[in-house]
């Protein structure tokens, strides 16, 4: 998912050029792709707890692969518009199924593996990126470039398919509605004894804090996208060359700091590295306000990717546990909040920025990124006797 869509992100002029856009109408193209995802995490959660992760995974992973071609045959907006809604309707799904089937790993495992496997995705975004470039600077044209990708992914979802965890991660029970599952004195039961209606209040609750939640990372990561490079070209002075540094610092450290989040999270808890990350990332983004050197910035960005690798990932994990009987629901309603604040946040950004300026219009992602420290006690996992700090056991993931 990563590798394919860094080629595409690396070739979007290719794109602008081929179907004649202006700046305004590319972007109006582009946010076909965060509709597209919202709904294609609607769609997993009506999906992912009734057939399985694996099976979508392995359906949406290949289709991903084969959508990503669709806007290289574009050459005008609506056609450019319908391939990358496409694009992101796959991709939505994808990810709550392999965030799903990545809880069920942590299951399995007896430990916490969803950053190390987020780490992954950054990793190959990175990789796409480098490789989109050389693309460009090759001159192979938009349609060969995407192709190449979407063939290389094909090969790689479809080769890992088979070893995914197959089967639904719950009880049989927990497939039917409440009225089904017990009923004394007219009061519902779930089948660990929890009524129903309080088990639903209490599931929306944390669902609706951890979409929050995800949605400061997420607004975060896409400011960071959007905005760090023009930020230090037109606001510090910086060149082109040198502003592109921030981002890639950005991603660098988004990268290293999913690598070692689990192990970090193991042996300080969850609830305190993600403090420690919301204050990381609020000190790194104030660092880049508050400096006119870009050099000094690029630091700034480099502490805030930092701040932000665990958070994301950790979040959408919490989702799936939300409600262990429909682990897929709570994670598709948190990641479908995320999806909704990474398409607003950027452009409701840049509509302040217009009126007050790009850098007090930073402060929005930097008082979400405080919210994260305010707020990191929402991922406390339930009290159990497990040693896994919340995660189900592994004799769980099969039916």
């Amino acid at each position: 998912m990563g590798l394919i869509g860094g080629v595409w992100m690396a070739r979007v002029p290719s794109a602008k050029s081929q179907v004649h856009l202006s700046d305004g109408t590319l972007g109006v193209a582009l946010f076909a792709v965060p509709v597209g995802l919202v709904l294609g995490a609607a769609l997993a959660e009506r999906l992912v707890d009734r057939v399985g992760s694996a099976i979508l995974c392995r359906i949406t992973g290949v289709g991903s692969c084969v959508a990503i071609v669709t806007p290289g045959f574009a050459h005008s907006l609506p056609e450019l518009m319908a391939g990358l809604f496409a694009v992101g309707v796959f991709n939505g799904t994808l990810d709550v199924s392999q965030n799903a089937q990545g809880i069920r790993v942590e299951a399995a495992y007896g430990r916490r593996v969803m950053t190390s496997m987020h780490a992954c995705y950054s990793l190959g975004a990175i990789l796409g990126s480098l490789t989109g470039s050389a693309f460009a600077w090759a001159g192979i044209g938009l349609l060969p470039s995407l192709a190449a990708a979407g063939a290389v992914g094909a090969l790689i979802d479809s080769t890992a398919g088979p070893w995914l965890l197959p089967g639904i991660p719950r009880p049989a029970p927990a497939d039917q509605e409440p009225h089904e599952l017990g009923a004394s004195q007219g009061q519902l039961y779930r089948p660990d004894g929890t009524p129903a209606a309080d088990a639903r209040k209490r599931v929306r609750r944390l669902v609706l804090a951890l979409g929050v939640v995800a949605v400061c990372g997420l607004v975060g990561e896409g400011s960071a996208g959007d905005w760090s490079a023009v930020y230090l070209r037109d606001n510090l002075g910086a060149s082109a060359a040198f502003a592109a540094l921030g981002f890639a610092a950005f991603s660098v450290t988004m990268t290293l700091g999913r690598g070692i989040g689990d192990r970090l999270i193991q042996r300080f808890g969850i609830v305190r590295v993600i403090r420690v990350c919301g204050l990381l990332a609020t000190t790194g983004l104030a660092a880049v306000l508050a400096t006119p050197a870009p050099g000094a910035a690029i630091i700034g960005f480099t502490v805030f990717g930092a701040g932000l690798s665990i958070v994301v990932p950790q979040v959408f994990a919490a989702g799936g546990r939300a409600d262990p009987f429909r682990p897929g629901s709570g994670l598709a309603r948190v990641v479908g909040v995320g999806y909704t604040g990474m398409a607003a946040g950027p452009a409701i950004i840049g509509l302040i920025a217009d009126k007050i300026g790009l850098h007090l219009a930073l402060l929005i992602p930097l008082a979400l990124a405080a919210w994260i420290a305010v707020a990191a006690p929402v991922l406390s996992p339930p009290q159990s006797p497990d040693p896994t700090q919340g995660l189900l056991p592994a004799n769980q993931g099969n039916v």
